[in-house]
């Protein structure tokens, strides 16, 4: 399939999740593919990511277990953690990771460059001293983490940093009101920091469907949390003693081993030779694309987190599968991002799938919203103050479920499942018409009869 006229059909930056996913496919569709990647094989999610941050969350979780196995016959004593024990073992599954990623480019048949790329012109890539020519390049270089610049702002980290700390924070502030934040939070205080967390606006989750917010505030709260909203940091101050200090907007000084920033993130362009193209950007920095992922540089397509939708794994693998698609197979592929399901793993989690109460009435539906709140059947016995929360958006005129959100152990789990419902256009008369699985939390999604408002 190569024209001579270039060393390969697609060059792509990243190997991340979206590039991984487009080199790999690209090349079982008979593409010539090389991928050039200066950090780390399979990106943000493996590395510092959603794989790292779930395996933290299944740690800092072990405490609350085992405390609840008292209810239950279960006496433990002399419980300790152990973080360079959690830290090092993770480390060994990433590297493990790493090394898979490696072997399906090798199988594929995809090229691996190791080196920071970048863009020479529309049909050149640079890395390193070399230069190789392609068809078409695709950048695939994601997000990277931000701190805004204040004083003392030097000394906060970010998600980059805080999986490989030497030693355990006993006392961490964590700042930012997205998923990021509420889930480092969690994962903290689980561990036993004391743990505070700050945010600017006066409730976090921002986007989420609002009783979802306020019952997720409510349940983190709880768990140790120390919550400061409608705060700002105003500088951070470094004591001889290696301790950090945060002034706040509001006077107050909270002592820190560990500040970390979850403010946002950025698309990784950087040093990427943007400059020598025609690459037309957004307002906000991402990169431009139509529905097939070009660029206004006819040559330069773009996926992933750097092109700004849902900065989400599967959401980036998909996009590589449709421009691979499109691209190799001739089959145009556009990607539907209507009802994308979503989890957050905070404590306890949230997912979610659909619209949210907020977005239906904004939209015109006149709406019937059914809730349910319970004390899950565990908690009977272990006697742990944790509650969950179901709830459905259904239109009233043609009875489809519009959206479908939880908070409670294993919501990631359970919405998966609701998300096919939701995205196959199920009925509430679907819903009520299905048998639950009893005894589960599950079950209240087909077992709500009444609605609570509309």
């Amino acid at each position: 399939m190569t024209s001579s006229k270039y060393d390969y059909d697609l060059f792509v930056i990243g190997a991340g999740s979206g590039g991984v996913r487009a080199s790999r496919m690209a090349a079982s569709f008979g593409a010539k593919v090389a991928i050039a990647e200066d950090r780390y094989m399979g990106g943000t999610c493996v590395n510092v990511g959603c794989v790292p941050k779930k395996l933290y969350v299944y740690g800092s979780h072990f405490g609350e277990d085992i405390a609840d196995g008292a209810g239950y016959g279960w006496q433990a004593s002399d419980v300790s953690f152990d973080w360079t024990t959690l830290r090092d073992n993770k480390k060994q599954e990433i590297s493990r990771l790493n090394g898979v990623y490696r072997n399906l480019l090798k199988n594929a048949g995809v090229k691996l460059i190791e080196g920071r790329a970048a863009l020479v012109d529309a049909h050149t890539v640079k890395v390193g001293k070399k230069k190789y020519s392609a068809e078409r390049i695709l950048i695939a270089t994601g997000g990277w983490p931000y701190i805004p610049e204040f004083p003392g702002s030097e000394h906060a980290i970010t998600s980059n940093e805080v999986f490989d700390l030497d030693k355990f924070p006993q006392r961490i502030i964590v700042v930012g009101g997205g998923y990021i934040a509420v889930e480092f939070a969690g994962i903290f205080a689980g561990l036993g920091a004391e743990t505070h967390l700050v945010y600017r606006r006066d409730l976090f989750l921002r986007g989420f469907d609002q009783d979802i917010r306020e019952f997720v505030r409510d349940e983190v709260a709880k768990k140790h949390v120390n919550l400061h909203f409608n705060t700002e940091i105003d500088k951070i101050e470094k004591l001889a003693t290696d301790a950090l200090v945060a002034h706040t907007n509001k006077g107050e000084q909270i002592a820190a081993d560990v500040i970390l920033y979850a403010t946002g993130r950025k698309p990784n362009l950087h040093g990427l030779g943007l400059e020598n193209v025609k690459v037309k950007l957004n307002g906000d920095g991402t990169i431009k694309v139509d529905d097939y992922f070009n660029s206004s540089e006819p040559s330069i397509y773009a996926v992933g987190d750097v092109i700004g939708g849902p900065e989400l794994t599967p959401v980036a693998l998909a996009e590589g599968m449709a421009l691979a698609k499109t691209l190799y197979l001739n089959e145009p592929n556009k990607v539907d991002y209507d009802n994308i399901p979503t989890a957050v793993f905070s404590q306890p989690n949230i997912a979610t799938v659909g619209l949210t109460e907020e977005q239906a009435r904004e939209r015109g539906y006149e709406l019937e919203i059914y809730k349910a709140s319970f004390r899950h059947l565990k908690h009977t016995l272990s006697g742990r103050d944790e509650r969950t929360m179901m709830k459905l958006v259904v239109e009233k005129e043609s009875q489809k479920v519009l959206g479908c959100h939880m908070v409670g152990a294993d919501a990631g789990e359970i919405i998966q499942g609701m998300a096919v419902a939701i995205k196959a256009g199920a009925t509430k008369a679907v819903f009520d018409s299905t048998i639950g699985i009893h005894p589960t939390a599950a079950e209240e999604f087909v077992t709500m009869r009444e609605p609570v408002s509309n």
